[in-house]
């Protein structure tokens, strides 16, 4: 029986809730313990020879007693994880709205290209005479990186967003430091509304931070941070599109004070992909900005290894891009820098990032998304995902409300939690009731500067088919949270595997270790 809605009645529901099983699964949905609940030390689903008598070189490091992991059947072991992988949710099972994500569909063509053997078995200590079809590839790679960006230098190596703006921010430190000015430049502004590896990134490496307060409208005012700067500031750390999904209006002028001042402007690109084909941040002043290859050109998150967080360089910071790097020599021979000592003239590397020269097959999976969709393509994903986050927003705008109703929404909207004033609903309550419809939850609470705020960033991947029932779902939710229906919420999720978790204590008084339960006392 449903009701008018089309959901069942609490009758139906009951009776549902009563019909429990004996082991605790639901058909398909199945319980599945921790390995160490369901494996047995003395079991092994490998049978190992006893090797020949051998001295041992481990000494006093020698293992003195059994190591205590469970041992499954080839069957069990198998089983186990299979569950485990029906039990998470990811980009292939539905619309991953995360803000500030990026959650993109991963194209098969380019897992299929990453897979061919001289890219998925290269190894870093090859020689380079046995390599030059990766280079020339990480030299396309870069290629259009420098082109899409306007910007005349790129380093490959880092492995993720926060480890580029490392890369991008010591080489803002180097040549601070070739000026003589390592001493009193030691300042970098950060807005208020930045991604939090910002400030971590710059005082990780030496610097003392001050926040750029935002604007009402959730933008950074070139006055706000001309009357911070001084011979003190080394740096700002903007996000453009910035963490409101909005595009930053004065971002030229804040970079013309910036480099008045004698200082840098790193932006953050973690939200390059709604503006790709559209702008160019070279144009813009930026001296560096880390690219996200999973957010942007599709690579999965991690990729099954380190991810990939190239960095593009202005003029002004390229000779001090890390080693190891790409030179082209004469005849059009390609050389991998690898020391400094190796360096051409004029170029004055900060130093070496990593142990190696990046992830290839990141940097395979990057390229075939950027070959497969041309220059047009890649300038209509953009679009894509500027109209999809605007169409979520103009289905939602009349229940939920908008912190910034004057702005376009770039490549996601943010709602705060204005609308849910009253209910006895919040924005986390919100979320979990998104998991019983099916949805991972968008980002909430996220930018700081916006109270209860929820994030959506649906992407250029959905179908207007898949957007229309996520708007449904939402209004359906947010009807509900108006209409005093508390309990759908406050108690959210009920239907998942596991029941909401006391978050502020696993937070604080996390438990890493599985410890071995007390056997329980027999009854007297």
């Amino acid at each position: 029986m449903l009701n008018r809605q089309g959901r069942p009645t609490q009758a139906v529901e009951a009776a549902h809730a009563e019909h429990l099983t004996f082991t605790g699964n639901k058909a398909l949905q199945q319980i599945e313990p921790l390995i160490f609940e369901i494996g047995h030390h003395e079991a092994t689903g490998v049978d190992i020879e006893k090797p020949a008598p051998f001295k041992s070189r481990l000494g006093k490091h020698a293992r003195q007693g059994e190591i205590g992991l469970p041992g499954l059947s080839e069957p069990e072991a198998m089983r186990h994880y299979v569950r485990l992988s029906q039990k998470n949710y990811g980009i292939d099972t539905g619309l991953f709205p995360l803000g500030s994500c990026t959650m993109k569909h991963n194209a098969r063509l380019n897992e299929k290209m990453a897979r061919l053997p001289g890219f998925s078995d290269v190894h870093p200590l090859q020689p380079l005479s046995t390599v030059p079809g990766a280079l020339d590839l990480m030299l396309e790679l870069a290629r259009y990186l420098m082109t899409l960006t306007g910007m005349p230098a790129v380093a490959l190596s880092p492995k993720a967003g926060a480890h580029g703006e490392a890369c991008g921010m010591m080489a803002i430190k180097a040549a601070i430091e070739a000026k003589g000015e390592g001493a009193t430049r030691n300042v970098v502004l950060v807005p208020e509304s930045a991604h939090g590896t910002n400030p971590a990134t710059a005082a990780l490496i030496g610097f003392s931070v001050k926040a750029v307060p935002a604007r009402p409208d959730g933008t950074v005012a070139v006055e706000d941070v001309k009357a911070l700067l001084g011979p003190d500031i080394a740096a700002i750390m903007l996000t453009n599109p910035n963490t409101c999904g909005i595009f930053e209006p004065q971002i030229v002028e804040i970079a013309a004070a910036m480099h008045e001042a004698g200082a840098y402007f790193y932006c953050d690109g973690a939200n390059f992909n709604a503006i790709v084909g559209k702008a160019r941040p070279g144009d813009l002043g930026v001296d560096a900005m880390h690219i996200n290859l999973h957010k942007t050109f599709s690579t999965p998150h991690g990729g099954g290894g380190p991810g990939a967080g190239p960095v593009v360089l202005s003029a002004r910071l390229a000779p001090y891009a890390p080693v190891p790097f790409i030179h082209v020599e004469e005849g059009g021979k390609l050389h991998l820098i690898e020391t400094r000592d190796e360096a051409p003239a004029g170029n004055l590397p900060f130093g070496r990032m990593t142990a190696f020269h990046g992830q290839m097959g990141m940097y395979v999976r990057a390229l075939a998304y950027m070959l497969s969709h041309g220059s047009d393509g890649m300038k209509q994903a953009s679009e894509d995902a500027v109209l999809n986050a605007n169409y979520i927003r103009a289905g939602l705008s009349d229940l939920m409300s908008l912190p910034f109703p004057d702005h376009p929404s770039m490549h996601e909207v943010l709602f705060d939690d204005e609308w849910l004033k009253g209910s006895g609903v919040s924005t986390l309550d919100f979320a979990k009731a998104m998991i019983d419809e099916g949805y991972h939850p968008m980002t909430v609470y996220f930018p700081l500067v916006v109270h209860g705020a929820m994030l959506i960033e649906p992407t250029e991947s959905e179908s207007k088919a898949t957007l229309d029932l996520f708007i449904a779902t939402l209004r359906d939710l947010a009807m509900a949270a108006k209409g005093n229906d508390k309990e759908r919420f406050t108690s959210a999720p009920h239907h998942a595997p596991i029941r909401r978790l006391d978050e502020t204590r696993a937070a604080r008084q996390p438990v890493l270790k599985w410890e071995k339960p007390a056997p329980a006392k027999a009854a007297e």
